[in-house]
């Protein structure tokens, strides 16, 4: 399938916190017809594991992350592959679709978001299960409440400590320890 298309054009993306100061490509594709087929290309690093667990069993980096997307999402990305570059960098290849939703948690109400957390709780041990790790993982979770005491203590200290940084963030802002930029929104720049 992969060979009826023909590299056409690429760019160069700008990604997000957690992946700053990795390559990211987007590729444009094109078949017979001009159907356009669009994959990302993201660099991969060794994981943030092994200095604490020793090195992965993994030969290359990029098959590491797909190996585990197809381990624990329900369905896999039929271009969901990996390479290695020219100069030695790992990567993986999967389909761009930019079709991220967030939650918009501030508008829920309490039954709105037990239930979303709920479900994301489902997700999160479906793909647990789908691991192969379910027993162990009950094992360590028990029958008690020892595990979801410890996860709410740590997500409201966590809630805390980012209220903490932000006010120090304003505070930096303000007395000019910091320059800041305020950008107007995209939707912003559509009204005027």
């Amino acid at each position: 399938m992969f060979d009826r298309f023909r590299p056409t054009d690429a760019a160069l993306k700008v990604i997000g916190v957690g992946s700053v100061g990795t390559r990211c490509y987007i590729v444009l594709l094109l078949d017979e017809h001009d159907d356009p087929l669009f994959l990302q290309i993201k660099e991969v690093r060794a994981s943030v594991l092994e200095q604490h667990h020793g090195p992965s069993p993994w030969q290359q980096n990029g098959e590491r992350v797909v190996a585990g997307q197809r381990l624990m999402q329900a369905a896999s990305d039929i271009f969901l592959g990996w390479a290695r570059g020219p100069e030695g960098r790992d990567f993986c290849v999967r389909q761009l679709r930019d079709m991220k939703l967030s939650a918009q948690l501030e508008n829920y109400d309490a039954t709105a978001f037990t239930l979303y957390v709920g479900l994301c709780g489902e997700v999160l041990a479906r793909a647990h299960a789908k691991a192969g790790q379910a027993p162990t993982i009950a094992g360590y979770l028990d029958k008690g409440v020892a595990f979801d005491d410890a996860v709410a203590t740590y997500a409201v200290g966590y809630a805390d400590q980012v209220e903490r940084d932000y006010e120090a963030f304003r505070r930096a802002a303000r007395n000019g320890s910091i320059q800041t930029e305020t950008s107007i929104s995209l939707t912003e720049t559509m009204i005027h």
